[in-house]
């Protein structure tokens, strides 16, 4: 067993005790690294200069990290996995990063992830596919794929990552690990290679939910560089876990959770819903009361086109200046006008292209009002209904697929709209809400993931009820199997 898949406290105390060194944890994070990166596309980069850092009384000084490539990290290659940005190297750190190593952190390389963010299945990356460290013939989810299959195979204890409609929860989800995005503002996007701004949270991948809040303890607070940052709290994350929540009150939606609510009842189906009542049954176990709420079926399937026509439109607009010009191998031509095209046409995948096309036509004048106006409209619509509910209720709880991650082969990057079970996770991101997946079992030996979502600013209630959840499953700090 590698020491590297203890959890962060416990290397901690090894470091502390002299019992291992920083630069021996390093130097095995950066040969687990480059041992498994040719069969799991885990790194675009791997610092293999990364040196050890001094140990001091931050649990998280010494200890090896990984870092999602769309944050900014000085003198270090950082691509977005696009093709349009390989050769970008930046001047300066991430805002959440510059506080990592400030805390003595060792960043140990940057992570695959779909182009510029835009992808779920963790499969259109410039340097190809990220491959599930427990079944390699399966999808690590996305767009945080290498962070999250980093963490899982047990090459760091965790990595950042970022998450517009469910980017760190979904992978967190399909590999067994723990997925949390704070709430927005929480944590400063300075430095984050914009997608969506208004959807755009940092976050992190961890194995246990006590390192979750370590790490975003670590990296909260204001900043001048994020006019969207939160001011600066004394309050530790870490403080809340293990409190009584024999007091709190949770909710499921009904349509989400009923199996008659879908044409195709598969097995796989079957499983993952009995698994969730399985762990709602816990939770009142613990003395918490669990509801059933009903919310309009329209406005549950209006999640996923929702999504697409804001985060298309802000995607659009945000990387207008990937042009060839700027940024990015040069594009052919004489003119401006050519060199962008040229650029733009060769230089992004097909998906990229298609949400730039989308992008575009919901921006246009005479499109704004019935496309992007009401995409607004039903966002408000949506938080609005949340913000009701969690008037009376401290957290929502929902499984966070209908499966395990797909095979690579039957992989498919657009989801059917009207899958609301797949969609869901957008509501956090639609009202800023702090939202955690953690581990809820197997199906046909793939992990599954329940996530949590509380309102705006409730982390730690969020995480300490996602902490008493997780003592009472057998999934906390586990190692992908593949890699055991």
């Amino acid at each position: 067993m590698s020491l590297l898949q203890n959890d962060i406290k416990t290397l901690h105390e090894l470091l502390i005790n002299k019992k291992v060194t920083s630069k021996e944890l390093v130097d095995e994070s950066i040969k687990l690294a480059k041992e498994y990166n040719s069969d799991y596309n885990f790194f675009v980069t791997i610092n293999e200069d990364a040196l050890e850092k001094e140990v001091t009384d931050n649990l998280l000084s010494g200890i090896p990290c990984a870092i999602k490539d769309n944050l900014s990290t000085a003198n270090i290659l950082s691509t977005g996995s696009s093709n349009t940005l390989k050769d970008y190297v930046p001047f300066f750190d991430a805002t959440a990063v510059k506080k990592l190593n400030e805390a003595n952190a060792v960043d140990i390389g940057k992570t695959v992830m779909d182009e510029l963010g835009m992808g779920g299945t963790g499969t259109t990356g410039h340097t190809g596919i990220v491959r599930n460290p427990w079944d390699r013939k399966r999808i690590t989810g996305g767009s945080s794929a290498g962070s999250a299959g980093a963490v899982a195979a047990g090459i760091v204890p965790y990595a950042l990552g970022s998450d517009t409609g469910d980017s760190i929860r979904k992978p967190a989800a399909y590999c067994g690990i723990v997925g949390y995005k704070p709430t927005y503002g929480l944590v400063s996007r300075y430095g984050l290679f914009p997608f969506a701004s208004s959807l755009d949270h940092v976050g992190c991948l961890t194995r246990n939910v006590y390192d979750a809040a370590v790490v975003i303890d670590q990296i909260k607070g204001q900043d001048e560089h994020d006019m969207t940052s939160l001011p600066n709290s004394t309050e530790k994350l870490v403080d809340s876990l293990g409190s009584d929540v024999s007091s709190k009150k949770l909710f499921y939606i009904k349509e989400i959770c009923d199996i008659n609510s879908y044409d195709e009842k598969t097995e796989e189906l079957k499983k993952t819903l009995d698994i969730f009542k399985q762990t709602i049954d816990k939770c009142r176990d613990l003395g918490m009361t669990v509801e059933e709420v009903s919310i309009d079926r329209h406005l549950l399937e209006a999640i996923y086109p929702t999504y697409v026509c804001l985060s298309c439109a802000e995607a659009t607009s945000n990387y207008s200046n990937l042009t060839g010009i700027v940024f990015g191998p040069r594009g052919k031509g004489n003119t401006i006008n050519d060199i962008m095209i040229d650029h733009r046409t060769n230089g992004f995948s097909p998906l990229i292209k298609r949400r730039f096309i989308i992008g575009s036509y919901v921006l246009q004048q005479e499109n704004q009002e019935r496309y992007f106006k009401n995409a607004q409209r039903v966002r408000r619509l949506i938080v609005n209904k949340m913000n009701e509910l969690f008037e009376k209720y401290d957290a929502m709880i929902l499984p966070c697929s209908a499966k395990g991650a797909r095979t690579i082969e039957n992989n498919s990057e657009e989801i059917k709209t009207n899958d609301i079970l797949e969609n869901h996770m957008a509501i956090g991101n639609f009202g800023g809400f702090p939202s955690i997946t953690i581990p809820n079992g197997f199906v046909d030996n793939m992990p599954i993931g329940i996530n949590l979502t509380g309102k705006v600013l409730d982390d730690a209630n969020v995480l300490n009820i996602a902490y008493n959840i997780e003592k009472t499953m057998n999934y906390k700090n586990q190692i992908a199997k593949e890699l055991v």
